[in-house]
């Protein structure tokens, strides 16, 4: 009886030592991925008048103050491209084009639409609804889902100036 007692004990220890080490190690990981606090992009008099109950950031990634966002174009069916995951979308400083933003059932997406190409500022769900990215250096698509529904955003450049469509299905 004596000898199983000590071999529980002994096992209870090495076992709360391993969860504890490994709790350490993800916690240490894990700490330094937390999104930031989500920033304010400033309003225009245009938007505040046209956007004025919609969000106006992310917290997955921050445009310039210098940029405004702008109407949405009307929806357009779009293929699917392949699928080319990418975590974090982040604005880059050297394109200087023009901000716009689109609005759709699955979410609302920003882009920074250069003359050769276009970078994504963010993308933001809508309640009950989940997003992928996904980018190349000619493309880049935002696919919300929800259940069965799909709403794909996606802008391409490879042979022309960035443009957008937007996919229902």
């Amino acid at each position: 009886m004596r000898r199983g007692l000590v071999h529980v004990l002994a096992w209870s220890l090495a076992t709360g030592a391993a969860v504890t080490l490994s709790w350490w190690g993800v916690h240490t990981v894990m700490a330094g991925t937390a999104y930031d606090p989500p920033r304010a992009l400033p309003i225009t008099a245009a938007d505040a008048t046209t956007q004025e109950s919609k969000p106006l950031a992310s917290s997955t990634a921050r445009a310039t103050p210098s940029r405004t966002p702008s109407s949405k174009p009307s929806p357009t069916r779009t293929p699917a491209p392949s699928k080319t995951p990418t975590r974090t979308p982040t604005p880059s400083p050297t394109t200087s084009g023009q901000v716009k933003s689109y609005d759709t059932d699955g979410g609302r997406v920003v882009f920074d639409l250069g003359k050769t190409s276009a970078t994504l500022v963010s993308a933001t769900p809508a309640a009950g609804w989940s997003m992928q990215v996904w980018k190349t250096e000619t493309w880049i698509r935002v696919e919300f889902a929800s259940g069965a529904d799909r709403v794909s955003v996606f802008c391409t450049w490879h042979d022309s100036a960035p443009r957008v469509e937007i996919g229902n299905y």
